[in-house]
């Protein structure tokens, strides 16, 4: 009976689970199905998972799903953007540092790995990574470990790392510009996000989740969209994706006026 029970549990769970997904990551299209299936299928094990994607795809909110999924505690989440930083900037945020480590380090700072231990660590534009980062971000998803700047000891360190990247990492590997040791051990559980263009059957779904999302927002009443508007939004190619299409509807939204 308690076999069964818990069976039950499990179930309610999961299907729990999907409708906070199909709420969240909207779309009806086989391949945004396929992208929630993956979520599922990896969120309760303690495995690091790599998201590819175009630039307004929805990588941090797929990351963010993985880790409500995964801890419904209060355990943290942790997003750093790697694009655009030093290499002495990108150390610090990630590892921390001690007092004295380097000219104006005054204080004991910990660093987003540590912070994250217990919970999720994501990494967006990780193909920015300077090479000697890659190195000690393999040395932590192999061995758990961390040191902080200006520090000999060990840390013990438990977070699920989520890397994204918008570019080929494969390709990059195989141009030497990216080490391909630490893209064969990021991408033991890949996550491809397809482009709005890839999936027009989503588009106009999106467009109307964002325009009840703007009327709550707004104090607007804005009730959707004509048949020319609606074909408009099917004969767009959204380089901007997902991103792009809740600007617009964003946009539509403030300019509307109310509607009975």
């Amino acid at each position: 009976k308690r076999e069964l029970v818990l069976e039950v549990d499990a179930l309610r769970r999961r299907l729990d689970h999907r409708d906070s997904l199909e709420s969240r990551l909207i779309g009806r299209s086989p391949q945004m199905a396929k992208v929630r299936q993956l979520i599922l299928d990896v969120a309760g094990a303690a495995v690091d998972v790599l998201i590819f994607g175009e630039t307004g795809t929805g990588k941090e909110m797929v990351a963010r799903c993985l880790h409500d999924l995964s801890h419904p505690g209060q355990q943290n989440y942790v997003a750093l953007n790697c694009g655009g930083m030093s290499d002495n900037l990108l150390d610090s945020e990630l590892f921390g540092h001690e007092p004295g480590a380097f000219t104006g380090a005054q204080k004991r700072r910990i660093g987003k790995i540590e912070y994250a231990s217990g919970g999720t660590l994501f990494l967006d534009e990780v193909e920015s990574m300077p090479v000697n980062m890659q190195i000690k971000l393999l040395r932590v998803l192999q061995e758990r470990v961390i040191e902080r700047l200006g520090s000999n000891q060990q840390i013990p360190v438990s977070c699920r790392v989520v890397a994204a990247s918008k570019d080929d990492l494969k390709l990059l590997s195989d141009q030497g510009k990216f080490r391909a040791d630490l893209y064969y051990r990021l991408n033991q559980h890949p996550v491809r996000l397809p482009p709005l263009r890839d999936r027009t059957d989503d588009v106009v779904p999106l467009a109307r989740a964002f325009i009840d999302t703007f009327n709550r927002a707004l104090g607007k009443s804005a009730r959707g969209f004509s048949s020319e508007a609606e074909s408009l939004l099917l004969r767009h190619r959204w380089p901007g994706n997902v991103r792009e299409l809740e600007h617009a509807i964003e946009h539509a939204v403030v300019l509307a006026g109310d509607q009975p």
